[in-house]
């Protein structure tokens, strides 16, 4: 049985390097959120030579549209999405120098390829558990696309935030591999 792995963000190589499949890891520092039409957005801007509004050398993005915070906490319910709707971003985003995305469910195979290729990782996060994730966030900045609303992108400080490692920088995933997902 793995011991639960902590690990204070940004990522690195060498601690990447340790993690497996099926490892459970409690994130420390920032994580960015972003869902599908911020991911149109960065990969537009990288395409065009533009300025990204986030750093993303060794970043890492959490596929999120938190809520609105109600009055006196840090963010809303902050539950993962689907991962797979964000898979035609990924190649030019672990080549912009992002190592790392925390989502729910299956990638598909050219995804896996390439997290293995570029040395990267994917989490999944607890789905379901929005309210309950919210917890972990200590603080939350939106960032960048505020016209986006929940699908702007926020930069959050996380506190020990619960992962499971889905696919790991050799490849090896928690789903059964197919062709299309």
């Amino acid at each position: 049985m793995n011991k639960t792995k902590k690990i204070k963000l940004p990522l690195k190589k060498s601690e990447i390097e340790k993690l497996a499949a099926g490892d459970e890891v409690l994130l420390s520092g920032v994580i960015y959120t972003a869902r599908d039409q911020a991911h149109k957005r960065l990969s537009e801007a990288i395409k065009d030579n533009k300025t990204l509004p986030v750093n993303l050398k060794g970043a890492l993005i959490y596929y999120c549209g938190p809520t609105p915070a109600r009055e006196g906490e840090v963010i809303g319910s902050c539950g993962p999405t689907t991962s797979s709707r964000m898979d035609s971003f990924v190649p030019l985003l672990l080549k912009a120098g992002l190592k790392g995305m925390i989502g729910k469910g299956m990638r598909s195979e050219e995804v896996r390829q390439v997290i293995k290729r570029h040395k990267a990782v994917y989490f999944l996060a607890y789905s379901g558990c929005g309210a309950l994730l919210s917890t972990f966030v200590k603080k939350a900045e939106l960032v960048a696309y505020p016209d986006l609303g929940t699908e702007a992108i926020y930069k959050l400080a996380v506190q020990e935030f619960p992962v499971i490692v889905g696919i790991d920088a050799y490849g090896n995933d928690l789903y059964p591999v197919r062709d299309n997902c």
